[in-house]
């Protein structure tokens, strides 16, 4: 490879992990309250409230289930609205967010509903209140379950990231379509994956260590 390709490459892995930051960061600053409210107001719990759970449930359920490349051009519009662009890195922060905050609204719940009843029955029973019992006893008791989730959840934006390439966003995704796919050079697109999965891989294992330190 040129030296051209290679700083691409380079520049692109910088990009790849820029968008990922941001998008999972904006991801957890909406879908972590969205998960903690599914948990709350779901039958049994805390706030019980079917109806709250049903609209917010529905709405989560129809947004993770439209596959993201359909995500990515029916979010265009919005995308140019918030960044004046539909193209680039900047942009693509934008559908890699609204992709990856139902994954983390259930992933959340997910982790929430893995702690034991017990707990809350003790809070109740000391006179907490819900909104107590959830920041002091809920979230603390299930933060290796919520790492955990983090983990699948960036690894998941990450592979999202390179998809963006499809309509234009910037990292590896674009580069290997770009050159590995248009150009037919199969190095380029063969490096593009290989440091993708070595990221993901990444990514995951210290996910996984951070996890059981703070489960010990």
């Amino acid at each position: 490879m040129s030296d051209y390709i290679i700083q691409t490459i380079q520049k692109g892995i910088i990009e790849t992990l820029e968008m990922t930051f941001f998008s999972s960061v904006f991801a957890y600053l909406i879908g972590l309250p969205i998960g903690i409210l599914l948990y709350a107001t779901a039958k049994g719990r805390i706030l019980e409230n079917r109806p709250v759970n049903f609209v917010v449930g529905l709405i989560v359920n129809i947004c993770r289930s439209l596959p993201f490349l359909i995500l990515l051009v029916l979010l265009i519009p919005f995308t140019r609205f918030v960044t004046g662009s539909s193209i680039g890195t900047v942009a693509s922060i934008v559908p890699l967010t609204v992709g990856a905050i139902p994954i983390v609204a259930r992933m959340v719940e997910a982790s929430l509903s893995e702690v034991s009843p017990g707990i809350v029955e003790a809070a109740t029973a000391m006179g907490a209140s819900p909104i107590y019992t959830i920041i002091h006893f809920i979230l603390p008791e299930a933060t290796p379950a919520l790492l955990l989730g983090a983990a699948i959840n960036i690894a998941t934006v990450l592979g999202y990231s390179a998809m963006a390439g499809v309509i234009g966003g910037g990292g590896l995704g674009a580069i290997a379509l770009q050159y590995g796919y248009y150009r037919y050079q199969k190095d380029v697109l063969w490096t593009t994956v290989t440091i993708l999965v070595i990221m993901v891989m990444l990514l995951q294992e210290s996910g996984n260590l951070i996890a059981k330190k703070v489960r010990k």
